[in-house]
């Protein structure tokens, strides 16, 4: 007989072994699963299963929910700046469970940001940067980048009025780059301003580049580990024996399952109960509007107020390159051996002041927010039109019927002439292109159903106490100018 043969017959099921016991014993035999199983749950843990451990596995749960919901989502969106924001509406008003998704996702990249942090402060506590680790802390910072470049590319996807302010402002940074920061920020916006081609850029970015780049990265991190092995807890001193070892499973399996249940039942209660809001529309010609990032971005905020004009380079980038440059470089800088966090003052004293740092700018640009009362006011006013626009009831046509009705004005040239004494008097920065409405003036579509043309006149040329206080101001025009004006209002249907 052939060892060919042999083999063959070696590996054939036994007949009394139960069905799935001979399927899986077939794909064993073609993949090696049972191997791979076998070095993924028998790996040793040093001083055994701990707590602290589970962020990392944390992390990977909560990236699989990010491309799983972020899916789901893109089905219906449209990266297009006069359809992003609709595509949205959309998901969060009419599509089933379409506002818990969104929330889970928004959650997610929240929650991915705090447990970065903790990962990260763990290995710095424990040391686990040192003994040959240089490569896997590196791919970690990487990886943190990462995740923060992906937050900041999905904010502005559902191009409201949040969305966009504040990254516009984030784009801005860039052009405190030496030599190349105009051309950068027109890369990344893909023009000089901020429109379909940044929002295309952004989403190609945020569902392709970025995650293509995070599991590439995430592989070869946990490759790294692997080869390196678990650093395992914090020795009381370098002389006494070595930690004894206890396997991944079951103990370890089990703490991380748990973790991930209680991350399951918080972004679910969360998303539940305090679903993430939409708010208008982008409007840029808005400039009353006072943009504030998420959380995460807030200490970054706030450290930008301290550095105005000729400091702004020294302040946005050599401070925060040098401390970058530096806490990548901490396994080739920190060469000793010493694990224990209080053997290492220096080293921790220098993470908890970087850490504490930023913990005190977010809780300023809070706090300087709410002693402002202009800008406490007009932040409180933009919360109130969030809410108001989640209340109305979706509007899918609205896009297509400013259009029309831009086409229809253009026909008559009385309509014509009252767009551009539209435009003339600014009346769009308040009311929207081609009437569609905005946070700051209500839509003019469909006006003509409820004032007859003298009503019309007589309100824009005497404002009620009302209009004038939501902004609106006289129009000091001529009569032809004033009945043209009408006219094309009146063609918004």
């Amino acid at each position: 007989m052939s060892d060919a043969a042999a083999d063959n017959r070696s590996i054939k099921p036994k007949p009394g072994k139960e069905l799935p016991q001979r399927i899986y014993t077939w794909i064993d035999h073609r993949t090696g699963l049972d191997k791979l199983l076998h070095q993924a749950l028998d790996a040793p843990i040093p001083g055994g299963a701990r707590w602290s451990y589970v962020f990392g596995s944390g992390l990977l749960f909560i990236l699989l929910s990010q491309i799983i919901t972020g899916v789901f989502l893109a089905l219906y969106y449209l990266p297009s700046a006069d359809r992003a924001h609709t595509t949205i509406a959309y998901i969060v008003k009419e599509v089933t469970s379409g506002a818990f998704l969104r929330s889970l996702h928004a959650y997610g990249s929240s929650a991915m940001v705090i447990l970065l942090i903790l990962h990260l402060t763990q290995t710095f506590l424990y040391g686990a940067y040192k003994n040959r680790r240089e490569l896997l802390w590196l791919s970690g910072c990487a990886l943190f980048v990462l995740v923060l470049a992906m937050a900041f590319t999905g904010y502005l996807l559902p191009w409201d009025q949040k969305a966009y302010f504040a990254t516009s402002v984030g784009t801005n940074i860039a052009s405190e780059f030496p030599f190349i920061g105009d051309w950068l920020k027109r890369f990344i916006r893909g023009g000089s301003d901020m429109g379909t081609l940044t929002l295309s850029r952004f989403f190609v970015a945020h569902v392709f580049l970025i995650p293509a780049a995070i599991f590439a990265l995430f592989a070869l991190h946990v490759y790294l580990f692997r080869k390196a092995g678990a650093a395992g807890s914090v020795r009381p001193d370098l002389q006494a024996p070595r930690l004894t070892t206890e396997s991944y499973y079951p103990r370890q399996l089990l703490m991380d399952l748990g973790f991930a249940v209680v991350l399951i039942a918080a972004l679910g209660i969360l998303a539940h109960f305090r679903p993430v809001e939409l708010g208008p529309e982008a409007n840029p010609a808005d400039t009353r509007y006072v943009p504030r990032p998420e959380w995460y971005y807030l200490p970054i905020f706030q450290w930008l107020k301290y550095w105005p004009g000729s400091l702004a380079f020294l302040g946005i980038v050599v401070i925060p390159s040098s401390i970058t440059v530096l806490f990548a470089g901490l396994p080739f800088i920190d060469r000793r051996r010493e694990r224990r966090p209080w053997k290492r003052p220096v080293a921790v004293g220098s993470f908890a002041v970087v850490l504490l740092s930023l913990f005190c700018l977010g809780v300023l640009s809070r706090l300087s927010d709410r002693h402002d009362h202009a800008i406490a006011a007009q932040l409180a006013h933009q919360r109130q039109e969030t809410r108001r626009f989640m209340q109305a009831p979706f509007e899918p046509e609205m896009a297509e019927a400013s259009l029309a009705a831009a086409n229809i004005a253009l026909v008559d040239p009385f309509a014509a002439k009252g767009k551009e004494v539209y435009e003339m008097q600014s009346c769009d920065s308040c009311h929207g292109d081609n009437g569609r409405g905005s946070a700051e003036g209500p839509k003019l579509i469909g006006i003509s159903t409820k004032f007859q043309p003298d009503q019309l006149e007589a309100l824009l040329r005497h404002p009620t106490r009302k209009m004038i206080d939501g902004g609106m101001n006289a129009v000091v025009v001529n009569d032809q100018e004033i009945k043209s004006l009408i006219a094309y209002v009146n063609s918004l249907k």
